[in-house]
This record gives C-alpha cells, sequence and structure tokens, in this order.
C-alpha cells in the first residue's frame, strides 16, 4: 500500500513527511524562501516533495491563513505577501501528479490530535497553540469543523480586554484586543522586553522559579485563554481541550491554565491536556485529512 505525503507550509520552514497510517516514516526540511511569495513557497514546496512523488497516493497540506476547499488566504499578510485566493491543493497536485487536500495549519493539528492524539475517544474536542500566535481547530461531533469563509476556529481573533496591545474601542464595553495579542508568545515577548527579560521563555522561566513580575504577566495569558475555553465549552459542548506550541506546551503553563478555569462553574471546564503529537500533528492530520479526502 502507498503511504500519503503531508507538507506543513510555515513562515520559517517548509517540511514534507512520509506518513503510513498515524506514523511518520521519513522527513525532509528547508528554509521558507524570502520574501514568501506564492510561486516561491509553493515551487519550494514541490522541489522537497519530489523525492516522494512515486510512492505515494495523495498529498495533505498544512498551512497558515484562511483556507477553503484547498484555497489559501492568508491573515498574516507581513509573514505570507501576495497570499490572496491561492489554489494550493491545486497546485501541489498539478505539480506531484496525485491529489491534494489542504487546511490551515492548527485545524490540521487538531485533526491528528483527534484521530492519534489527546483527542481520541471524545467527539468534543478542540486543539489550541500557543506559540508566536494563537491557533485552534475544533472536532464537533467527531468531524473536524470546516466553516465556508474558512474562519473555523479562529480563537486567536476573539476579543479580550486590551491590556497589552493598543486594541480598539467598543462603546459601552471599552478597549477591546485580539485574544492573540494578549495571550501568545508574541505578546509575552513584548511583556519581557518591558520587564527586563531577554524573550518570552526568560519570561516563563523566571515565573516558574516564583519571580512575582514574570508570574503576573504568565498567569494573565493563561487566564485569558482559560476564559475563552469556558466560552467555548458553553457554546460548543468541548470536553476536552489539548494545548502544544512552545508556550502552550511548558507544563507550568498547562497548571495556570487549569488553575484559572476552576473558578468557571463546573459545566463549563473541559479537561485541559498537553498535546500527545507535538511538532507531528500538523503533519499526521494534514496526511489523514489527505488519505481521507482521496
Amino acid at each position: 500500500m502507498k503511504e500519503l505525503l503531508a507538507l506543513d507550509i510555515g513562515g520559517t520552514s517548509i517540511r514534507a513527511a512520509l506518513v503510513r497510517g498515524t506514523r511518520v516514516l521519513e522527513r525532509v526540511e528547508c528554509r521558507t524562501p524570502r520574501p514568501a511569495v506564492p510561486g516561491a513557497v509553493l515551487d519550494a514546496a514541490l522541489e522537497l516533495a519530489a523525492p516522494f512523488r512515486d510512492r505515494v497516493e495523495a498529498v495533505g497540506v498544512a498551512c497558515a491563513g484562511a483556507v477553503t476547499a484547498g484555497w489559501v488566504t492568508a491573515t498574516a499578510a507581513h509573514t505570507f505577501p501576495e497570499w490572496t485566493d491561492i489554489p494550493v491543493a491545486g497546485w501541489l497536485s498539478q505539480g506531484l501528479g496525485v491529489p491534494a487536500a489542504a487546511l490551515n495549519d492548527a485545524r490540521a493539528a487538531a485533526w491528528g490530535e483527534a484521530q492519534a492524539g489527546a483527542g481520541r475517544g471524545v467527539s468534543e474536542f478542540m486543539f489550541v497553540t500557543v506559540s508566536t500566535g494563537l491557533g485552534a481547530g475544533l472536532v464537533l461531533g467527531g468531524q473536524l469543523h470546516l466553516a465556508g469563509n474558512g474562519l473555523d476556529a479562529e480563537l486567536g481573533f476573539t476579543s479580550v480586554p486590551a491590556s497589552w496591545h493598543e486594541g480598539f474601542d467598543v462603546p459601552g464595553v471599552g478597549r477591546l484586543a485580539a485574544l492573540e495579542f494578549e495571550t501568545s508568545g508574541t505578546a509575552l515577548n513584548a511583556q519581557a522586553a518591558r520587564l527586563g527579560f531577554v524573550d518570552a521563555r526568560s519570561l516563563c522561566d523566571a515565573a516558574e522559579a516564583g519571580g512575582p513580575q514574570a508570574e503576573a504577566e504568565y498567569r494573565h495569558s493563561a487566564a485569558l485563554l482559560a476564559w475563552k475555553i469556558a466560552d467555548v465549552a458553553a457554546l460548543l459542548g468541548v470536553t476536552r481541550v489539548a494545548l502544544g506550541g512552545s508556550v502552550g506546551l511548558r507544563p507550568g503553563y498547562l497548571r495556570r491554565v487549569q488553575t484559572s478555569l476552576a473558578a468557571f462553574p463546573a459545566r463549563y471546564q473541559p479537561e485541559v491536556v498537553h498535546a500527545e503529537l507535538g511538532a507531528d500533528a500538523g503533519l499526521v492530520g494534514a496526511a489523514l485529512w489527505a488519505g481521507r479526502a482521496g
């Protein structure tokens, strides 16, 4: 039986992996071209994947941005310039000669975790990555939630009170900001610089060592995420949430999210755990999705 090919197109690197079932057999990686315009990035992905083309029956692509029926529009135009309605699945299918399916990277990771990781056995599940940004994916009724406009689970762009970011003014409410701008690793980096730390990692380390200033910022990030997890539980009945990403996979961050979530009514407290597949979640999810679509 032929294997499946997974491609993970990120702002820093492009990864290709040969996947059989839920197991990654081989992998290769290259730097994402700069500037990361569509033609350069997709040509680099094709070159990286070329050695596998005769061994696979389909290719699954995980990439940042809004993904609708294989077409991609970047939500971070400074990272992926000129990415508006780019036919990623069609481009790669034609170049590799096999069927292709594309998913947002966080949605791909959610599907991977649901099928082979922390979401197994749960019909309502959410994966959240807290890293440079904040992304999420939802599995509802055992099916990956995909919206027609590509806004399938944009948890990072839900609104919270603006404390660190300039935000926007809402009459009668006050200043709000996107959760990502208050909670992500980028947000923690900004607070680290303000407090004299080298970066977000050093701030998190200091908080976990008992530093009060660092702890206040760390706890703020975790508490905001816990609030939104409780909201999703109330809206959609999600019963388990898996955290991934460089910040989300820290044991101290998970504990603080769990502690904040415990302040909400019990019925709005889904189980919060660490993701199990690590950096391979998106690759496994993309491959499984391509096999399913095929």
